[in-house]
Parts: C-alpha cells; structure tokens; sequence
C-alpha cells in the first residue's frame, strides 16, 4: 500500500499529495502502460521496474491466504530478484548479473519478498540474508526510510516490523541504539490534542517538524503498531476505537488512536478519499482496503464493515485496470473479515489475480474447507497468519528514485517448497 507500480500516471499524481501531505498513498491507483514482454513467472503485465518484487510478493501471499500452492515459477522469479546483500531491488532485468551500487534496493521490497516467501515455505536462507541486510540498514532511531540511509517514516518502518513478526522475530529485539522499530514509529502518532489529525500517524514530520495526519500511513502505523504484517486476522472484538493521550502512550493506544482516525474518515462516504494535484477528491480504494486490515485487526471484523461493504460495491473495476496487487489488497481485506474473497460482491477475487500470473498448483493439503476456516487451518499448520499493511509504499521510491541472525527458519517452517 502509486510510485512503485512506475513513477508516471496516477504514481505521478500520488507524489504530488505527497508534496501537500507528506506521506505516500500505498498501492494508490495507477495507470501503467503495458509491458510488451513481462519476464516469466511475473505476476501482471506492466511494466515491473517499479513494482516488481512489491507486487508479485503481495501476489504470492495473497494466493497463500486464499489457501492455494503458487507456482513454483512464480516463487522463483522472486527468489531471483535477491542480491548477495540479502537486499531486493525493485526489478532486476538480469538476476544473473550481480548487484552493483547502481542497485536501487529498499526496505518494502525486501520486506515485503521476507513477508511473502515465509508463507510459501522452504526458502530459509534467502529470508534470512533478507532480515540481516533489513537488520543491518537499521535507523539510529529504531526505524527504517524506504532506501538506506534515508529518514525513518512509518510506513517502511510498519512493512519491515511485519517482515520480523511474520517471522517470528520480537521487533522488541531489533535495537539500534537502544531504540526498537516500536520507538521508532511512535514518533509519528500525533496527539489527540491535534484540530486535525488527531490520533493518526504521519508518514515523516514536515520540514518544520510538524506531523501531519496520513491516512496511508494511519493504517500502515496501526498495524504496525499491533505488530501485524500485510496479511492480518481480526483481532478481538472491542468498543469502538476513541481517541486517548496518555503521558507515554503504549503502542497499543497509538493502534486505538489511529484506527478512531480511520474510523471517523470513513464515516460519510464508506471510503477514503485522495486529492490529485489540485483535481477534486477521489476515492481512494487500496488505502480504504488497508484502512479495512487495520480496523479489523484492532477491533474485530464489524469495525470494517462500512469500508468492506464500499469495497465490494466498487473496487472490482479498480482492481481490474491496477493489476495483481491490488487484488491481493482485496484478498487481505476480505481475509482480515473472515469474507470469502471468491465471493467478494460477486466478484471472484482468487480466480482474477490467478489470471494475472503463472497458475497455482493447487489447493494446500489443510486447505480444503471454505477460506474463512483457513485461519484455523494456517494455526494448524504452525503457520503464523498475522504477519502486518497493509499496505501501503509505493510513493517512498520516486521520493527517492532520481537521487542518485541467523535463527532456524527451518524448524518453524511447516510447509515445504512446492
């Protein structure tokens, strides 16, 4: 959850609210030109230069949650895009040739691939040099920007907390500092003292240090916050999220505060909304899908039920012109509500994104039930399901673009490669 898909069309249109907001719009809506020869096993038929691994990853997991086996291709062509460093770049044309300091590698990518080959099972090594060269371009402050070396924002900071929780990685353990991921993204919470914005997160303070209010980065910091990843369950039912500031607010108070911002942002209209450069608001439909994760995830399946509903009325033509990500945000929203994504407002979300890529190999073996019983089915497995944002990144690289632990993997994995 834009400028990673390629930095043209509406990707050009999301940096420009980055200008007036200061945070990205994740997997805002764009309008890629077509790649006249997508490399094999690719999800999607754009042009992967600046979302390749981001949505083939989203893809992989997506098909993973909806309980099928992904093409062994399809894993590979991922597996592929890694450099010696453990990083991932955006797309390498030429995973034969090595990386070079030319490579732009980023966190989302890699913690996204981190987040995507955990759940498909038996690549051990590869997600294990990913989390040593995510451990290793570590912030002073415990956060991570979307390049090394960049300021910490809080959505990069949230993907990459849901690469160690998906893990089984207590981002409490990851210090720099003495400062932990969670440190890190509280500094983006703003107070509920705010007139506006109160209780969401900011993508980065401003140039005068000021936060300002991100619905983007609202619902990437509440599931980062709850230590959830890009696939997330409902959490617990609770009361309806109110604001509150305490003198040291918890990361679960800034979770409660960011999903009452979120709340109260799609009251009216179902959705979220984006202002594109100076053109009337527009609904913005992978960030009200991360926006439905995020509440879920804090509050029970019944505090996304006015956006899910939104969802399933309007977001399948949208889908359809943004490509295989954005299915797999559908996919996230509906798993995250206990919704049948193959039934989502008549739409067939699993058999659309399977279209757009190699074909899965079929259904996993504990996978034979209805998918709201998958859940069960993954905890069965010894597969953890609540790894974080939803979504969200895809503006951090044209931010960005034109400036030039070991632990046993194997014993947790339950499934094996395909």
């Amino acid at each position: 959850m834009n400028v990673r898909r390629r930095c043209s069309a509406a990707a050009l249109a999301a940096i420009a609210v980055i200008g007036a907001a200061t945070a990205p719009a994740v997997a805002a809506d764009p309008s890629p030109s077509a790649s006249p020869a997508p490399p094999p096993g690719l999800f999607g038929t754009t042009d992967p230069q600046y979302d390749g691994v981001w949505r083939q990853s989203l893809a992989l997991l997506a098909q993973d949650t909806a309980g099928l086996i992904p093409s062994s291709k399809a894993v590979e062509w991922l597996t592929g895009q890694q450099c010696a460093s453990g990083a991932f770049a955006p797309f390498r044309a030429d995973p034969a040739g090595a990386c070079d300091a030319k490579t732009m590698v980023d966190t989302n990518s890699t913690a996204a691939a981190v987040q995507a080959l955990w759940a498909v099972g038996g690549h051990g090594d590869v997600v294990e040099e990913a989390l040593g060269w995510l451990k290793s371009v570590q912030n002073k402050d415990g956060g991570w920007g979307y390049s090394p070396g960049t300021p910490s924002d809080a959505n990069s900071t949230s993907v990459v907390i849901g690469a160690l929780t998906a893990t089984e990685t207590d981002p409490e353990d990851v210090e720099k500092g003495g400062r932990s991921p969670y440190d890190a993204l509280l500094t983006f919470a703003l107070p509920c003292a705010e007139d506006k914005g109160a209780g969401a997160f900011a993508f980065q303070p401003g140039k005068d240090g000021k936060l300002l209010a991100n619905a983007d980065a609202t619902a990437a910091g509440v599931l980062g916050a709850l230590g959830r990843g890009l696939v997330a369950e409902a959490g617990k039912k609770a009361d309806a999220a109110a604001c509150a500031d305490t003198d040291a607010p918890t990361r679960e108070r800034a979770a409660a505060n960011g999903a009452a911002y979120l709340a109260d942002a799609v009251a009216e209209d179902g959705h979220l909304t984006s202002a594109l450069g100076g053109s009337a608001d527009q609904p913005d439909y992978g960030n009200t899908a991360d926006a439905v994760v995020a509440l879920a995830a804090r509050g029970g399946a019944d505090k996304a039920a006015e956006p899910l509903a939104w969802l399933k009325k309007n977001a399948a033509k949208w889908a359809a012109q943004s490509g295989p990500a954005a299915y797999a945000q559908l996919i996230f929203a509906a798993h995250a509500t206990g919704t049948d994504p193959r039934d989502f407002g008549g739409t067939d979300l699993v058999e659309l994104l399977n279209a757009t890529g190699p074909a899965p190999q079929g259904m996993a073996a504990s996978d034979t039930a209805t998918t709201s019983d998958q859940a069960t089915d993954g905890a069965e497995d010894g597969k953890k399901d609540d790894s974080p944002f939803g979504v969200w990144w895809f503006v951090g690289v044209c931010l960005v673009f034109g400036i030039g632990i070991g632990f046993l993997l194997s014993n947790r994995n339950k499934k094996q490669q395909p």
